[in-house]
């Protein structure tokens, strides 16, 4: 059976003000009425069934993210008690999984992405299942055909195209409407994944037309990332596999509280993929994008004649080039301005050079220092 594990504990740090610990990026209208994490689970489509959805967030998020999702069982939204990476996130939600089903086939995407369309992510998604159902030590990833330079985003560098032989002559069995079955995709072996490069490394990558951003959307059977993890971190898997036994049990909380915090955080890039031998990549049909910026949600969103992307009540003056956020009961003005961000929230305010999103970081460590924790 399919199953989809959305990861939605992100901070969301660059988005601050409007970000924060109790309502991050994922959970926030970004791109459009309906937040991250609800346009997530809505491009699942009819792959995203309440049975084999899995939410895996932060402890402190679990209502909201309930709140948000209130047809998804109550149990299969997951708590984090502190953050350690998308390594031991995706082998908790690979134990849970092999719990209920023991073939279970895991869908693996991160909350804050923008894809459309939706039939051609849901053709993807079986298509990759269908690569896994053929090979089930096979990991299959999706690469992003790079439209600009983009140093901050990883990239696969792809090998040969998968032979017949070793593909799928028929589908997954689909679950989408009859008449939407899957189109026939580009898929190659992985050659390297490569970490986030300098801007002259990433024309090169770009120039060479074998390279793609890395999506971060994974899909493997669990039995095969678990035994993956067995092999690379050992010491991680045996503390989930303790806080899994317990799953049940009255002190199932403290367990998980417990083990969790003494794993030592990694990502999954660091942890399988940089070292695992049969990974496939689908070139990806859909188009995508990483939400990870200010800069970001200005792409996804139209701007006026002087380049300025708005949302909310706004007077420019001799405005251009510049990213508005506010609300329709508070007037931003601006005037005689170039490339700035302003982010109005009722209580904060942020001014920044639209060139200089990075240190916006910053923010956030320093609210800490001074105590303003209020703001956070």
């Amino acid at each position: 059976m399919l199953h989809i594990v959305v990861m939605a504990g992100g901070a969301g740090t660059r988005f601050w003000p409007e970000s924060r610990a109790a309502r991050p990026k994922q959970l926030l209208p970004l791109a459009g009425q309906r937040t991250m994490l609800q346009m997530a689970v809505d491009r699942l489509g009819a792959l995203g069934g309440k049975e084999n959805l899995w939410i895996l967030t932060g402890a402190a998020l679990i209502e909201a993210v309930r709140k948000q999702l209130p047809k998804l069982s109550a149990s299969h939204v997951i708590g984090e008690p502190c953050k350690r990476d998308t390594a031991p996130c995706i082998g908790l939600a690979a134990l849970l999984l092999s719990q209920k089903d023991p073939q279970a086939t895991m869908v693996v995407m991160p909350a804050d992405q923008v894809i459309q369309p939706d039939d051609k992510f849901q053709q993807s998604i079986l298509a990759a299942a269908a690569l896994v159902d053929q090979n089930p030590q096979r990991i299959v990833t999706f690469g992003i055909k790079p439209t600009y330079p983009a140093t901050t985003f990883g990239y696969i560098e792809r090998g040969e195209a998968l032979s017949t032989a070793e593909r799928m002559e028929h589908p997954h069995p689909s679950p989408l409407p009859r008449g939407e079955g899957t189109e026939p995709q580009r898929v190659f072996h992985v050659s390297h994944f490569r970490e986030k490069p300098p801007a002259n490394v990433a024309q090169e990558y770009v120039a060479s037309g074998r390279f793609y951003w890395n999506s971060g959307i994974f899909v493997w059977k669990a039995a095969t990332i678990l035994q993956a993890l067995e092999q690379r971190q050992p010491e991680m898997l045996a503390r989930l596999r303790t806080i899994d036994a317990a799953w049940a049990k009255p002190d199932s909380q403290e367990v998980f509280a417990h083990e969790f915090a003494a794993i030592k955080g990694i990502s999954i890039d660091y942890a399988v993929m940089e070292h695992a031998a049969d990974v496939a990549v689908i070139e990806a049909p859909f188009t995508w994008d990483d939400v990870g910026t200010w800069e970001a949600v200005a792409r996804l969103a139209d701007a006026d004649g002087k380049g300025n992307t708005v949302a909310g009540r706004h007077l420019a003056i001799d405005t251009a080039g510049s990213i508005i956020r506010t609300d329709e009961h508070h007037l931003v003005v601006t005037v005689g301005v170039n490339d700035l961000i302003v982010v109005h929230t009722p209580d904060a305010t942020l001014v920044a050079n639209r060139h200089d999103e990075e240190s916006i970081r910053k923010i956030v460590k320093m609210l800490e220092e001074q105590g303003w924790t209020e703001y956070l």
